[in-house]
């Protein structure tokens, strides 16, 4: 299977799921009615075999109708409340996170690769430069994608992806990242979660209810037995649909990862970097997770930002790899993690080496760094000197 195969396997699927989402929904409306209807007596032992008679639906049509649209009301009012809360742009996100904008004329050189680089993905993807951020408090090699549409999106890195990763791994990264925006997954996965808001404002109503009505007692025309049962459902309802909505939210959220991995080759025709971004993150004990509050972008992310679940957004890693390198064998990392120990230790020999050279040279009768720093900010025995070669 070629990366176009995998690209149409993953939206085929996100599709289904999407669909299942949506399926669950309408299942929590149909399991709400039937507690209204049992909850009002139009179920009890007499009239059971009379529940099915299309007269006796017809006669409790307003009812059942009116309990749908309340509860597509309720999770729909706060979807949209959630989301419009989501819909802040990418920037925000980032800022949010603790990200520190990269301008175009960055004069570190992480930073500066950084921009060339998306301005790089950009051109290939046909997509406009977003804004660019680095989250310099995060160790690990992790990057998002945030924003609604591509018009307020922005990219983020770790400053651990930066130092860790060269320059056709970050390009990797970022294309992966470019293909979240350019397929529409931040849009889907914010919809998604407002969904997901919509369906737990379901439990807590259904709580506030119930207690509620140990205050209020039941009335004299036994109603109250029927609201307190209603409000059982609701809650139980609205936690179990919560339950398989994140479910179905983090299959779909998987899936969109595999398409972005494939896209992020379309983007780079280089397979080589984005796989070697996954096995530094396999290689390096929670390479990926963030020291922040990462539920909210948890789909946004390159890699995982917190710890592997059922509710986990990312698939697991060695099947990322497999899919992009298919000569791929787990013991490989084994012998990638030893490199990377020589790379780091021939590193620090060096820079011990270079500053022994340093501390060696300072001794002479100029020391060339501390006098480029002095310039501009004499000390007094230099103003003194100064001032009697003037004198004389």
């Amino acid at each position: 299977m070629n990366f176009f195969e995998y690209q149409e396997q993953a939206r085929r699927q996100s599709r289904w799921l999407v669909f299942l989402f949506v399926l669950a929904v309408v299942i929590i409306i149909i399991v709400i009615d039937i507690a209204i209807l049992v909850a009002f007596g139009f179920m009890n032992t007499e009239e059971q075999q009379a529940l099915f008679n299309a007269g006796t639906f017809k006669e409790n049509l307003p009812m059942l109708a009116g309990g749908a649209v309340v509860t597509a009301a309720v999770i729909a009012i706060a979807s949209l409340f959630k989301t419009a809360s989501l819909r802040s742009g990418g920037g925000k996100v980032a800022r949010d996170l603790g990200g520190v904008l990269v301008e175009a004329d960055a004069r570190d050189p992480l930073r500066r690769r950084l921009y060339n680089v998306v301005e790089e993905i950009a051109l290939a993807s046909g997509i406009a430069v977003p804004e660019i951020y680095v989250l310099e408090q995060e160790s690990g090699i992790n990057a998002f994608a945030a924003g609604f549409t591509p018009a307020d999106a922005a990219v983020a890195v770790t400053r651990g992806a930066l130092e860790k990763l060269d320059r056709s791994e970050l390009q990797g990264v970022i294309a992966h990242e470019f293909s979240h925006i350019f397929n529409g997954d931040m849009r889907l996965n914010i919809r998604l979660m407002g969904a997901l808001f919509g369906i737990l404002m379901l439990s807590l109503i259904g709580r506030r209810v119930l207690h509620g009505s140990y205050y209020v007692g039941r009335s004299k025309n036994n109603n109250g037995g029927a609201i307190v049962l209603i409000a059982v459902v609701v809650m139980l309802v609205g936690y179990i649909g919560l339950f398989f909505g994140r479910w179905i939210k983090s299959a779909v959220s998987r899936q969109r990862e595999y398409l972005a991995d494939a896209s992020a080759v379309q983007f780079t025709r280089d397979p080589d970097g984005i796989a070697g971004a996954l096995k530094k993150i396999a290689v390096y004990s929670d390479a990926s997770y963030l020291n922040v509050e990462t539920e909210e972008v948890s789909h946004m992310l390159f890699g995982n930002g917190e710890k592997v679940s059922m509710f986990s957004t990312h698939p697991p890693l060695n099947q990322r790899i497999q899919r992009i390198d298919k000569t791929f064998q787990p013991e490989d990392l084994v012998q990638l993690a030893r490199n990377i120990q020589r790379k780091s230790e021939a590193q620090a020999e060096r820079a011990a080496r270079e500053q022994k050279s340093s501390a060696a040279g300072a001794g002479g009768m100029f020391n060339w760094d501390n006098l480029v720093e002095q310039i501009g900010h004499p000390d007094f025995s230099r103003i003194l000197m100064a001032a009697t070669l003037a004198a004389s």
